[in-house]
């Protein structure tokens, strides 16, 4: 039921859009619940509470399914702009929104629901908008055209509402009336894969296999079999050698194939031979390709201070391979660069453009999620292949005071795919029941491995 569709509590033509955009299956159930318009608590608070009553009420009407509630509020003078009542209404708030900037909240509820159990996740986003001044007549004949009733505030900022609108400062969904990046925080925060959600409804094009990763207990679709996983990676192998001179030391050799079949004989992915390469290459660095091809930098085998923080390295890169990381973005990229091309053949440039705003977004976090599971499956290899598990984060720590010492990168969105140093050593001290100090959180840009 999971994998199959989204259930939208609410009767939003624009939410449901929204979804379907972004390639989601949703299925309408509107809730009956009664919207509160008391701002005792806050308008995060409000919307919030709004949000989940609708998805409560919807999840008493079914036995299992992810449920998406949400409530859109406009607020200015501590003053709550719901759906208007009538026309005289749309009127009267029109030319007060338009008068001053004003805010938009959007309270979001996420249920799953399954076997009498459910879990609830809410969110809220606040975003500050801009009107140009209308006039009386503007006002009149925008609502003759746009029969913005249904909205909060009446006016509808993805239709002919924008040509009123200045500036925003926030996330432009939310005030459409879904904000897409708490949709997918939520689902994070419920271990639902949204990447499976989105190949639904592109997998019939492709044919695919579903299957448990006991590495990450998740069931996943994967469209690329373990032949053709090796075939792709041997290929980037290939490449890479042209590249990039290996090492052919023997002593260094034998020591890398040593450790890292130690892990391999303990992870949870046996069914690949693994192949371990050093890389004429001074940055501390390693590199995993599908199908069990490991890089490692000459620069990081002389950095490590044992052979536990060598582990700690290989160990790291076979759980990416465990997991499938790169196999399952490399059909995160596909999945979402077909949904594009169909919506832009669809003439709904809208749709298109939500698309890549929207996958762009997911696949930025997607990444770094990677990094923390990673480092989690490494200290289980680790400690079961007879290594240190703390090597990791003295390793990583040792790592960030290198880092600390050099001038700083140039960085752009993409530099933050990676968690940081401090973070991932949290995790990883957390896992192996180290204490925490404050040092572990204080966060700075930082060497990537």
């Amino acid at each position: 039921m999971f994998r199959r569709q989204i259930i939208l509590a609410s009767r939003s033509l624009a939410r449901k859009k929204l979804l379907e955009n972004v390639g989601l299956k949703v299925k309408v159930i509107p809730s009956g619940a009664k919207e509160s318009q008391d701002l005792k608590y806050g308008p995060a608070a409000l919307v919030k509470a709004n949000a989940a009553k609708k998805a409560l009420e919807v999840s008493r009407r079914i036995k299992s399914g992810i449920i998406v509630a949400a409530d859109t509020l406009s607020i200015a003078d501590n003053k709550v702009f719901g759906k208007p009542k009538d026309y005289s209404q749309a009127v009267k708030w029109l030319r007060k929104l338009s008068r001053k900037a004003h805010y938009v909240y959007t309270g979001l509820a996420v249920l799953k629901k399954a076997k009498g159990a459910s879990k609830l996740i809410l969110e809220y986003e606040k975003t500050r908008i801009w009107m140009r001044k209308m006039s009386a007549d503007e006002i009149k004949k925008y609502l003759k055209i746009s029969g913005s009733f249904d909205k909060a505030g009446s006016f509808d900022i993805q239709g002919k509402g924008a040509f009123f609108i200045e500036r925003i400062d926030g996330c432009f969904y939310n005030v459409v009336g879904l904000p897409i990046a708490k949709l997918y925080a939520a689902f994070k925060k419920l271990n639902i894969s949204i990447f499976t959600l989105l190949f639904v409804s592109i997998i019939g094009l492709f044919g695919c296999a579903t299957e448990y990763n006991i590495a990450t207990k998740q069931e996943d679709i994967i469209l690329y079999d373990t032949a053709s996983e090796v075939k792709i990676g041997r290929q980037a192998s290939m490449q890479i050698e042209k590249q990039y001179k290996t090492v052919k030391d023997p002593v260094m050799l034998a020591r890398l194939n040593s450790i890292g079949q130690r892990i391999v004989d303990v992870c949870d992915r046996k069914n690949l031979t693994y192949r371990f390469a050093i890389l004429d290459q001074k940055e501390v660095n390693a590199v995993s390709l599908p199908g069990g091809f490991i890089y490692v930098n000459k620069g990081l085998i002389d950095f490590v201070k044992n052979d536990d923080e060598l582990a700690a390295v290989l160990a790291h890169e076979v759980a990416h391979i465990v997991a499938k990381h790169s196999i399952k973005r490399m059909q995160a990229a596909m999945g979402l660069n077909i949904l594009t091309i169909l919506a832009a053949a669809s003439g709904n440039a809208d749709a298109a453009a939500g698309t890549d705003l929207a996958g762009f977004s997911m696949m930025i976090s997607y990444s770094r999620e990677d990094e923390l599971l990673a480092d989690r499956l490494a200290v289980r290899y680790t400690r079961k292949a007879g290594f240190n598990p703390a090597a990791i984060a003295s390793f990583l720590e040792r790592l960030k005071k290198k880092s600390l010492n050099e001038p700083l990168r140039p960085g752009g969105f993409y530099a933050r795919t990676h968690p940081y140093i401090s973070e991932r050593v949290s995790v990883i001290k957390e896992e192996t029941g180290q204490q925490l100090n404050f040092k572990d959180y204080i966060n700075r840009t930082e060497s990537s491995w």
